[in-house]
């Protein structure tokens, strides 16, 4: 028995859970953890992830599926966007009303073309009221992670309440680990030891979120 089995073994002990090595994690853990903290209706919890991403630095859009389409061609033409990367699997019409040359997520472009490129807009996989944060997860209307890392602005859709949860437990249980996932918590922002914050050194300077309802 190694020195780490006796240590680990100790703290099983102390916490009067089982004495040896867990023949698997996922029924000999005790999984027993907050999944949310405090209960909040659908409503309240929409309200959260939009007060928590505004409290991020990004700027929190809501509107009806009607008008979706109209929400991002507003977004793209205030931003002044002439081009735009849409992943493959994007709905068509989120982008039909603007004038902005559609780029394709495709392989063979360089990162420095990617850099010429104003906007991205993408879905989401999942976002998370209690820490604002909102997962890509490489699905195709989000497309590969260098899309959102590399242009500028980046607006993404999110239709709530189907892609919003709570806690980070409720989108883990949502997300597949062997995908690529992108957590993005606001803009991209970093601050030196005097604290001065600079944004949109690793990814995009402005983060744009829709909050769309409705089917």
């Amino acid at each position: 028995m190694s020195s780490r089995d006796v240590i680990l073994g100790r703290v099983r002990r102390a916490l009067d859970g089982p004495i040896g090595a867990p023949t698997t994690y996922d029924t000999d853990i005790t999984r027993t953890y907050r999944q949310e903290h405090g209960s909040r209706t659908t409503v309240q919890t929409v309200d959260l992830l939009a007060e928590n991403l505004a409290d991020y630095r990004a700027l929190v859009h809501r509107c009806s599926a009607a008008d979706l389409t109209d929400t991002v061609t507003r977004l793209l033409d205030e931003h002044g966007t002439r081009s735009v990367v849409a992943p493959p699997g994007l709905p068509k019409d989120w982008l039909s009303g603007t004038g902005a040359t559609r780029v394709a997520d495709g392989q063979d472009g360089t990162p420095a073309e990617l850099d010429q490129v104003d906007s991205v807009v993408t879905g989401c996989a999942v976002a998370v009221a209690e820490t604002g944060t909102i997962v890509l997860d490489g699905s195709p209307d989000q497309g590969r992670r260098r899309i959102t890392l590399v242009p500028d602005h980046h607006v993404i859709v999110v239709r709530v309440p189907d892609q919003v949860v709570s806690s980070v437990p409720q989108a883990l249980e949502r997300l597949d680990p062997a995908r690529p996932l992108t957590w993005i918590s606001g803009p991209s922002a970093t601050s030196d030891i005097e604290l001065d914050r600079v944004e949109g050194v690793h990814g995009p300077r402005t983060l744009e979120v829709i909050l769309v309802s409705g089917d």
